[in-house]
């Protein structure tokens, strides 16, 4: 858990399906089996601000951990500081690498902060890496038509 570096101690079983979020309470238990990361799978969790997002996305990756290594991280802060500094340091590679293996990557807060060239260019190749290899968990309160573009 303490690899993970989640962000909150949430567990599934505290989820509150009568909360105003528009949760489908089969389906995220469906999702709490975790079949969807054995099976390579992606998923998004879009939302307003404040409707728990990051919460449950926590909740999600702690269920996880017991089935699958897995790294968090936020999407601004592995934009600016994790690729930009193993860059600087010449361990990007490494650090690609590592990424690539990880079974659940967790990508919090997609999308409110643009991203330069070098940064899009290190996100794509990161997702691009994960395809039938390991999962991608993504949180946003970007609408995905907007986040594909």
């Amino acid at each position: 858990m303490r690899e993970a570096r989640l962000r909150q101690s949430a567990v599934v079983e505290d989820v509150d399906f009568r909360a105003h979020r528009g949760l489908d309470r089969a389906l995220f238990l469906k999702l709490a089996t975790c079949q969807w990361i054995q099976d390579h799978h992606h998923l998004c969790v879009i939302g307003p601000t404040g409707i728990g997002k990051s919460w449950l996305a926590c909740a999600l990756g702690h269920k996880g951990c017991a089935r699958a290594s897995r790294y968090s991280t936020s999407a601004p802060r592995a934009c600016s500081t994790d690729l930009a500094q193993a860059r600087g340091e010449g361990r990007l590679p490494r650090l690609m690498t590592t990424l690539e293996r990880t079974r659940l990557l967790i990508i919090d807060d997609w999308g409110p902060e643009p991203l330069n060239a070098e940064q899009r260019r290190d996100l794509l190749e990161i997702v691009d890496d994960r395809y039938d290899r390991g999962s991608l968990l993504i949180t946003s309160q970007v609408p995905v038509n907007r986040c594909m573009r």
